[in-house]
């Protein structure tokens, strides 16, 4: 299975924690990483399965990296009903309303497109003491054998 993680980062955190999703799958899959700044939204490859990975900022904004993806899809509105994807959000829960908000953004976005989320909304808090990496690659391998599984039906 391709996986293409794409991550949207303000203080570089994410980039961290996609970096060890990565690590932690590319002993099985096809895995690449790209900030999502870089990401091209025409060239999507609805092959791959596509886990996200972005924190919030300020009052539950975007991180800056993000904003040129989530851009670009707005403006475009391409068909993603092919797409499979999914998300981990990062925030800080002592932010109770904006807490994960970036990620709700794009989250809401792919769906709006028609892109399908599989496995559980992942979110690492920023207020508790568990390392985001080590969540983050708990909630991947449990997404892609949950993707895993739906290719083995269909």
């Amino acid at each position: 299975m391709k996986i293409n993680i794409i991550f949207g980062t303000e203080s570089g955190e994410s980039e961290f924690v996609a970096d060890d999703i990565a690590e932690a799958l590319s002993k099985r899959f096809d895995v690449s990483v790209e900030n999502m700044k870089d990401v091209d939204v025409d060239a999507i490859d609805f092959h791959a399965f596509y886990l996200v990975v972005c924190s919030t900022y300020g009052e539950g904004d975007m991180p800056s990296s993000a904003e040129p993806f989530h851009r670009a899809l707005s403006a475009g509105r391409p068909d993603l009903s092919m797409l499979q994807y999914a998300m981990f959000g990062r925030g800080d829960s002592t932010y109770a309303e904006t807490y994960s908000q970036g990620s709700e953004h794009v989250d809401r976005l792919l769906t709006e497109l028609g892109a399908t989320r599989v496995g559980e909304y992942g979110r690492e808090d920023a207020g508790d003491w568990d390392t985001p990496e080590d969540i983050a690659v708990q909630w991947a391998e449990v997404v892609v054998k949950v993707r895993e599984g739906e290719d083995a039906v269909s």
